[in-house]
């Protein structure tokens, strides 16, 4: 069985990435996002293994302190992390694995795993991630203030990225995505090994 590649996706909030890698999935049924672990309490309607792994703090620590993290964070009083047995299970089953996370986890990943493939997603314009930001009518104009930062910082990073997609058009840009994917799995090495008793037969010489 060919092992899976891994992947990273990360966006600025606003940008659609949410919404990109669900469209994804639905193209792509042998690829999979990463459930993450968390020291948060669940909220109403989530599941255990399914929307994250609830672990409590003191596990948490203890996975830390045993590496058994390809990266965590803490974010104000909770946890935040994607265990490395998690993501080889998967790999390991033939499957491809998203983490979305930010730059930030992006190079952590990367460190542990130089191999994975990185994907950036861009809004098109300023204006047209300030109007997503303000469309969802949540939030006062000085939290889309701080959004627009937060997002302006995430972004200047875009460059620590192996492919870069804009979403202007939503499906364009799921069509871009799937491209990244499919595309990865017709370079050579993972062809060879997924299509050895194949390739081993056309080359048989005849007699």
């Amino acid at each position: 069985m060919s092992q899976g590649t891994l992947y990273i996706i990360s966006a600025p909030s606003g940008a659609g990435k949410t919404s990109m890698v669900k469209a994804l999935l639905e193209r792509l049924p042998d690829v999979v996002v990463s459930v993450s672990n968390t020291t948060r309490a669940p909220r109403p309607g989530e599941q255990d293994g399914v929307d994250y792994h609830f672990t409590d703090k003191a596990e948490f620590e203890r996975l830390v302190e045993a590496g058994e993290f390809l990266e965590y964070a803490q974010v104000f009083d909770n946890y935040y992390g994607t265990r490395r047995a998690t993501v080889e299970a998967e790999l390991q089953a033939g499957r491809d694995v998203i983490l979305e996370i930010d730059w930030q986890g992006a190079r952590q990943v990367a460190s542990a795993a130089p191999e994975a493939v990185k994907v950036f997603i861009l809004p098109p314009s300023a204006a047209a991630l300030r109007e997503r930001l303000t469309a969802r009518g949540q939030d006062s104009e000085a939290i889309i203030e701080r959004r627009m930062r937060d997002a302006i910082s995430e972004m200047s990073h875009y460059d620590e990225y192996h492919y870069l997609i804009f979403n202007d058009e939503f499906e364009v840009a799921v069509d871009d995505l799937r491209t990244v994917f499919v595309s990865h799995r017709l370079r050579l090495e993972p062809q060879r090994r997924r299509h050895a008793a194949a390739l081993a037969g056309l080359l048989e010489s005849s007699d």
